[in-house]
């Protein structure tokens, strides 16, 4: 097998899409080649990315032959801004359409990660045939928790940096975003503040959203059933942002679904349990 080369600037595309009637730019990787197409979908905090977020799991799912698009969506990375008032959950499902319209996939495996988990939730209700099989991380329905507090400690500390972008308030987010933040370096702080900062009007964006719609993420609880694709959901035990009863209420809603819960483990169960995780998802997608 040729080594592929990968790194985020050579896997650099756009493509012009129109998504509930408006036009945006967006911003994805490319990588892989494969009959079979998998799409990676972000979550919701200052300065995400497919790729910031998946980079732990690309390489894996390379080798095993399929072809990968880390999607970014609007509001995020090199995408269009956006100041979202209804569902951005159906928003970035839309996008999701555009792309694979716009690239010609007529279907694909879906993973998302916390509000990408919603928004492949979303996709899968309004166009079931383009789903394969849906991957869903620490999201996936809004709706309270029966157990804790809403809005959780974690949302709260994304919010709180929203509209303060620096490195302390970014620090504080990041300490329960993970289960283990010593694996967090200086580096990738840096990394993720630069990336936030680079896009201001994106940070303004979601503030103004916010304002203008607080449920940016409908709670599909209700219309779970309707979802026919076999579906895999994965939560961290110790997850601060979205807690783990929701993973539950998934299961108890779509028919051919199974969770798998990671001990010690916060919200990013794919790149905390990363070995673990593409290896299940990557068994989920062959059988």
């Amino acid at each position: 097998m040729s080594h592929i080369e990968i790194s985020e600037a050579s896997s650099s595309k756009f493509i012009d899409i129109v998504a509930e009637g408006n036009p945006y730019k967006i911003h994805y990787n490319e990588l892989g080649e494969g009959d079979q197409v998998v799409i990676m979908l972000h979550g919701s905090g200052p300065g995400a990315t497919s790729w910031a977020n998946f980079n732990r799991n690309i390489e894996p799912f390379v080798n095993a032959g399929y072809r990968i698009i880390l999607l970014d969506c609007p509001g995020w990375g090199k995408s269009d801004p956006v100041v979202c008032t209804s569902s951005r959950s159906d928003l970035n499902a839309a996008c999701i359409k555009g792309v694979m319209d716009g690239l010609d996939i007529n279907t694909a495996h879906l993973i998302g990660n916390s509000m990408g988990g919603h928004s492949v939730v979303a996709f899968a209700l309004s166009w079931p045939e383009r789903v394969e099989k849906l991957i869903l991380m620490g999201g996936g329905t809004g709706g309270p928790s029966q157990f804790v507090p809403m809005p959780t400690e974690g949302i709260k500390l994304i919010q709180a940096l929203y509209r303060n972008p620096d490195i302390e308030t970014l620090k504080k987010m990041m300490s329960v975003f993970v289960y283990d933040s010593s694996h967090l370096t200086e580096e990738m702080f840096q990394l993720r503040l630069d990336n936030m900062l680079s896009r201001k009007d994106h940070l303004e964006n979601f503030v103004k959203s916010l304002e203008a719609n607080p449920k940016q993420f409908p709670d599909f609880g209700p219309r779970l059933s309707e979802i026919q694709a076999h579906t895999l959901v994965v939560w961290g035990r110790d997850d601060r942002f979205v807690p783990m009863d929701i993973g539950l209420k998934l299961i108890r809603g779509i028919p051919n679904a199974q969770l798998h819960v990671f001990n010690n483990c916060g919200h990013w169960a794919q790149w905390e349990h990363a070995d673990t995780f593409n290896r299940m998802v990557l068994d989920f997608l062959k059988h």
